[in-house]
């Protein structure tokens, strides 16, 4: 039996990326050092910029349907870079499955459709995953009362003047204690373990760091400095 023909398919999920090139150059090279280990050329290549959001994502990837047609008349494989350029989705995966027309994924060339669904099935939980995460960060976000969505200068300006406001209000809760500590004329690692062994809490939670107590005693510096300055300069 002679070996199979292959036939490339490359994807993009952007406008931008497809207008820039980025990815499809990246895949080509996967797919040339699969072929040249093997020996091997392809009889056709598919090119396609989509999102492939969705369980239909096959609908929505004109070229692919192409690609797989191409493969069922010619008796070709279809070949991939990467698994997650078809999608990180299992309905989706199991659907190319049924089509009946081999594929393979450069990167996974000894892979078996059971290990390829498992792929899938792992791929689809880590996306969901970090859905899930984003989606906890913008409630968090909204309940601080950041403006979701909303770009520019201003909204900039707003994150870092409520970071320094909170960096500031820190501060001044420590400044008594760090008083006490220069006092007794502790050099600044000294300062950092008692801190820790007296169990203070650093501004993220943990114990403290050289770099973090540096950076509280900038913050009370310049504070002490805004304090002393005449009004009106």
């Amino acid at each position: 039996m002679s070996p199979p023909a292959f036939v490339a398919y490359y994807r993009v999920s952007t406008q931008r990326q497809g207008a820039s090139g980025l990815g499809i150059e990246a895949q080509q090279q996967v797919v040339q050092r699969f072929l040249a280990e093997r020996n091997r050329t392809t009889i056709d290549e598919f090119f396609e910029t989509e999102t492939g959001k969705g369980a239909n994502a096959l609908e929505k990837r004109p070229q692919l349907r192409l690609a797989l047609e191409r493969c069922k008349k010619s008796g070709a494989t279809l070949l991939i870079a990467k698994l997650d350029r078809l999608a990180r989705n299992v309905h989706f995966v199991s659907g190319l499955i049924e089509t009946r027309v081999d594929f393979v994924a450069a990167d996974m060339p000894h892979a078996n459709k059971v290990m390829i669904q498992m792929h899938a099935v792992m791929s689809e939980w880590e996306r969901d995953q970090i859905s899930e995460r984003t989606k906890g960060a913008l409630a968090a976000a909204k309940a601080r009362g950041v403006r979701l969505g909303a770009t520019g200068p201003t909204n900039l300006r707003r994150h870092v003047e409520d970071r320094q406001r909170t960096t500031e209000a820190f501060a001044l809760r420590l400044q008594g204690l760090v008083a006490g500590l220069k006092a007794r004329g502790l050099s600044q690692r000294a300062m950092v373990a008692e801190l820790n062994e007296i169990g203070v809490k650093a501004p993220a939670g943990g114990t403290w760091q050289l770099s973090q107590l540096q950076r509280l005693l900038a913050t009370l510096h310049a504070l002490a400095s805004t304090t002393r300055s005449p009004k009106g300069c």
